[in-house]
């Protein structure tokens, strides 16, 4: 019983920290107010800036929801791994598409408050691979849940919060 108890000690720790470095958007929602003239741009996808970060932002309290129901479960003595499986799924559903949450023009210079940095655009590869691994670490977590092994559920979990907040150390502001 100690080392269950230092496990889910562990696991709460990891999950805390995980959740901060994950589960919160680009800014709050009442900071997202365009300066004048960033309404009149269209993007590529006929989107404005502020309707693509509003987007965008919503996709990333989603994946902040799904980490939070991860980390509270894995926290129980008994946990839903029914919510932990749905959770996961979702992080891998959330995640098609996310190379294209960040046109060119939906940065920081487009006047609409992001903190998502210029160097998402001065560094498309880099980018587009931290987005790769994301979607690779959070696909292992959701097959990691079809098992119910609690213990391969917290590693593939810590994995793919680390893919998160590795991306958020370049490109995200304010972490």
């Amino acid at each position: 019983m100690p080392h269950r108890k230092t496990s889910v000690a562990a696991a709460a720790l990891l999950g805390l920290s995980l959740l901060a470095a994950c589960g919160s958007g680009d800014a709050p929602e009442s900071a997202a107010a365009p300066e004048a003239g960033a309404e009149e741009v269209i993007l590529a996808n006929g989107m404005t800036p502020k309707e693509q970060i509003d987007a965008r932002q919503a996709h990333l309290k989603n994946y902040g929801k799904a980490f939070k129901t991860i980390s509270d479960q894995l926290k129980s003595s008994d946990p839903d791994m029914a919510a932990i499986q749905t959770a996961a799924a979702n992080l891998v559903s959330e995640s098609e598409g996310m190379d294209t949450w960040f046109p060119e023009g939906s940065g920081p210079d487009s006047g609409v408050k992001t903190d998502a940095l210029p160097a998402i655009w001065e560094n498309p590869g880099d980018f587009s691979q931290q987005v790769a691994n994301f979607q690779t670490e959070a696909a292992q977590l959701s097959e990691a849940t079809k098992t119910d092994d609690v213990d391969a559920i917290k590693v593939a979990f810590g994995e793919t919060g680390k893919t998160c907040k590795s991306c958020h150390e370049t490109y995200r502001a304010d972490d």
